[in-house]
């Protein structure tokens, strides 16, 4: 006789299933879109939350970081609006902004209604009673995906944006999510379609009070032939948060993508990147950093997928630890064999700056065409101690010896943006954390 071997479901998976059964049937998008939370959290429910056994989270347990599933964020009041305000970050760049306040759209934070001519903006339940599969379904991004598949079942609030062919958007769109109030689980989704020559800044952020929240977000990216498009990221969740956020990104040919992140909050934070290259001589610049100290936990996976001829892109990733704090970096580049006189590079650096500190890299090349340039490499270290004794020989104690060198270290992986006050704006929250961390 055989015996069926049921898997054992943690609290949070538990609650995880109690939660779907219980918002399943008011979620915005008719049946087509029921459907489709259903097929996504069956995947979760099948498997489980993935656990360091899955190749894809193998230095990011979800299982073991999710000891329990919050509750799905309430309406937003009055009092939480208020609360949200005062938190908003990168208040002084000049944006277009998108305000969700615990996952659903805040319109008294908002200015939309400002956005400039060839710039069209919906809620999400328009575009899924629309098109549900269209607006569910994530193309270039792998359907088993927990993080994916939890936000396409549970997202219940986001945004369309459509930037008409020739266009270009003078003001960056800032989309800011912020958590507030009682400890929660917020989902949003947000897509975004650039025409053809179109131009578009783009700023998220994430920011939160000290609560112990978990926030999925996911932000879909779309580039016809001949767009351009810069997209900055804060993550500055509050510290007991856990935190995912996904970019999946389309690019058509003679497309340009350049994105730079940092990560300065939330005790466990996963920051996904799907890019899949559509169109010929598409080119693509993914820069980030992040820091962190104590026990936190910052994990960056992404996979670059070239699929058209002529393609170049460069991915640079740092991180800056303390304490006994934790990044990972996992990052693919795969070319396909129409994939020929691609030009791919990508590099992760961490720097150690105390004993119990650890990083660890899994750069990976796949390649099946023969005609092209490709490398990949990763560097863990701690500083420099002749560059060290070098500047406090200059007259510079050791705590602000140190801060300039991580500045510098830091500073790499914003070089590429062309917004000065946006640079200036990260730049300076960086260094606020290295003042916290004396």
């Amino acid at each position: 006789m055989n015996a069926e071997v049921r898997p054992i479901r943690t609290g949070a998976e538990a609650g995880l299933a109690e939660a779907f059964a219980a918002v399943r049937d008011v979620l915005p998008g008719g049946e087509a879109a029921t459907r489709l939370r259903d097929d996504a959290f069956r995947g979760v429910a099948s498997k489980g939350l993935p656990n360091r056994r899955v190749e894809d989270w193998k230095y990011t347990d979800l299982r073991a970081l999710m000891r329990e599933a919050r509750p799905l964020a309430d309406l937003v009041s009055a009092e939480e609006i208020e609360a949200a305000r005062a938190l908003l970050p990168l208040a002084e760049v000049d944006a277009h902004r998108v305000v969700f306040v615990n996952g659903r759209l805040a319109p008294s934070l908002s200015d939309v209604d400002s956005t400039p001519d060839g710039v069209a903006i919906a809620p999400l339940a328009v575009a899924l009673a629309g098109d549900a599969a269209q607006t569910l379904t994530i193309d270039g991004a792998p359907a088993d995906n927990a993080a994916i598949a939890l936000n396409t079942a549970f997202v219940a609030d986001g945004l369309t944006v459509t930037i008409a062919d020739g266009v270009t958007v003078r003001r960056p769109i800032h989309i800011a999510n912020i958590q507030v109030g009682a400890a929660h689980a917020a989902y949003g989704r947000v897509l975004i379609s650039v025409g053809e020559g179109a131009s578009i800044d783009l700023i998220e952020s994430h920011a939160g009070d000290g609560a112990a929240h978990q926030t999925n977000t996911l932000i879909a990216l779309d580039l016809a032939d001949g767009a351009r498009a810069t997209l900055a990221t804060l993550q500055d969740e509050g510290l007991g948060t856990l935190h995912l956020s996904t970019l999946a990104a389309r690019l058509g040919a003679k497309s340009e993508l350049t994105t730079a992140s940092l990560s300065v909050g939330a005790a466990a934070a996963r920051r996904q990147i799907f890019l899949a290259f559509q169109g010929s001589k598409a080119t693509a610049n993914l820069c980030g950093a992040g820091v962190a100290a104590a026990r936190r936990h910052l994990d960056t996976t992404m996979v670059v997928d070239h699929a058209a001829p002529g393609c170049s892109s460069r991915e640079l990733f740092k991180s800056a630890l303390d304490g006994e704090a934790r990044s990972v970096f996992q990052g693919k580049i795969v070319v396909r064999p129409a994939a020929q006189k691609t030009d791919g590079k990508m590099m992760a650096k961490a720097l150690l700056l105390s004993e119990g500190a650890e990083a660890d890299a899994k750069p990976e090349l796949e390649i099946f065409a023969d005609d092209v340039v490709c490398g990949h490499g990763a560097t863990v270290g701690a500083l420099d101690d002749e560059l060290l004794f070098y500047l406090k020989s200059r007259g510079l104690p050791q705590a602000d010896a140190e801060a300039l060198l991580v500045r510098a270290f830091i500073g790499e992986a914003f070089e590429d943006l062309a917004s000065e006050p946006l640079h200036d704006a990260l730049m300076a929250r960086a260094e606020r954390w290295l003042v916290a961390r004396d």
